[in-house]
């Protein structure tokens, strides 16, 4: 463990206690913080508090913080399709059915085994199993990710994303005809009630949730439409547009079995990026075309849109 004081003077009185930490202590992040404050590995003047607790001048804030782990997740030479690389971040094109990160049942084949291999060093904030990842998307879901690959990165692409900063665009195609040309869906997002397993529209644990869509072409009871993320929330875009009663094809969560077009997992991809990069600090924006599958069932459908852009 590594030991650090602080002191707290009068300007900064009033400020609460993990959001003053997460400034003070360097490649530590808000939600590690409050992590060690739950673990009464902080202290207020010798004395365990919350992290919402507001700190007052000439408070002594003692901090315990471990040590890095050492990282253990295998590096494994894993084809990617890689949109952009410098010496802070890595800006990817997952494919479908790719983990981002190893978790349990998936300790291999994920996008951060392949960039370990490719890269050698990603930024840390996140641990072992998370290294240099910013944000995720489903493993059923394709398209652009961000990788951090120093701690400075990462801080300034997370605070970007904490935000709602970030430029992202899906390209998504549903069930049924969506007969406005577009809309706003604002409903909170949290565990199902029944199915804890999956993510629901409710009010109880819930969090905001803002998800902006337009329709670009409606195809034989199906439609393609655009999908534009205020937050970020785990199966957003499929919760919300299951909400709404169009389901994303190929869904084997929210949707219906039944409508696959040959799919294996849902029609969702993450085809635009962008975001300011925290060197330069100049506005970067990176668009993929979808994978071969979704291109061919949007072809079955007699899709035009691809051949527009």
């Amino acid at each position: 463990m590594n030991k650090k004081q602080y002191k707290i003077n009068e300007d900064d009185s009033g400020t609460r206690l993990d959001i003053y930490l997460a400034k003070c202590i360097e490649n530590l992040t808000r939600s590690q913080v409050q992590r060690l404050i739950d673990e009464n590995e902080i202290l207020v003047n010798e004395v365990a508090v919350k992290a919402n607790y507001k700190i007052k001048g000439s408070d002594l804030i003692t901090c315990n913080i471990p040590e890095p782990e050492p990282l253990f997740v295998i590096a494994e030479d894993i084809p990617l399709d890689i949109v952009y690389e410098d010496g802070d971040l890595v800006v990817v094109n997952k494919s479908q059915n790719m983990v981002v990160h190893p978790a349990h049942g998936n300790y291999t084949g994920t996008l951060v085994n392949a960039i370990l291999y490719h890269c050698h060093d990603l930024s840390g904030i996140n641990g072992v199993l998370r290294p240099g990842i910013v944000h995720r998307i489903d493993k059923d879901t394709s398209g652009l990710l961000v990788i951090a690959k120093n701690d400075f990165a990462h801080q300034v692409l997370a605070g970007q994303f904490n935000e709602h900063s970030v430029k992202r665009e899906y390209l998504a195609l549903v069930e049924g005809i969506v007969t406005e040309p577009g809309g706003i869906i604002d409903a909170p997002i949290g565990r199902d009630l029944k199915e804890r397993q999956k993510m629901a529209v409710v009010t109880k644990n819930s969090k905001h949730a803002l998800t902006k869509y337009w329709v670009l072409e409606r195809l034989q009871n199906h439609t393609l439409i655009k999908c534009c993320l205020e937050t970020g929330r785990t199966h957003q875009i499929r919760v919300h547009m299951n909400y709404i009663n169009h389901p994303l094809v190929g869904d084997n969560k929210y949707g219906h079995r039944k409508s696959q077009l040959g799919l294996n997992g849902q029609a969702l991809h993450a085809g635009v990026l962008g975001f300011i990069h925290p060197r330069t600090q100049k506005f970067l924006e990176f668009s993929a075309r979808p994978p071969e599958n979704f291109i061919n069932v949007l072809k079955s459908l007699g899709s035009e849109f691809l051949n527009k852009e």
